[in-house]
């Protein structure tokens, strides 16, 4: 089980934030939900997640000072970037050079979110 495992989602999508908790929760994790990048930023200190799932378009901050900002505060932390296909490529490519440690694109497989969830937090 992974109920010591907490995952920190950011993402404004009502939706999206739907799918995300119920395939993650059914896995056993602590999720915490929060809806800017803003917010998380403020609040990633008390919630000290084992991973950070973040859409890469979020009101306030984007989720690439989102990945920015928790890369050079806590270098442990693993990170998924979200976003939808057609999205800028360019925006995917500075996740990964910001410290994303993977890449999903909306919509995705849920079996293959968790695998990669459960391989990203057991490395």
């Amino acid at each position: 089980m992974n109920s010591d495992k907490k995952i920190l989602i950011i993402e404004d999508d009502e939706l999206m934030i739907k799918i995300l908790v119920f395939i993650l929760s059914k896995e056993g994790y602590q999720l915490t939900v929060l809806k800017d990048g803003l917010n998380a930023i403020e609040q990633l200190h008390d919630i000290n997640p084992d991973m950070v799932i973040t859409d890469l378009l979020l009101p306030y901050k984007s989720g690439l000072e989102v990945i920015s900002f928790v890369k050079s505060h806590f270098d442990k932390k693993v990170i998924i970037a979200l976003s939808s296909l057609g999205e800028e490529e360019n925006s995917v490519s500075e996740a990964f050079k910001l410290g994303a440690d993977d890449f999903i694109a909306k919509p995705f497989n849920p079996n293959e979110l968790v695998l990669r969830v459960k391989r990203l937090l057991n490395n």
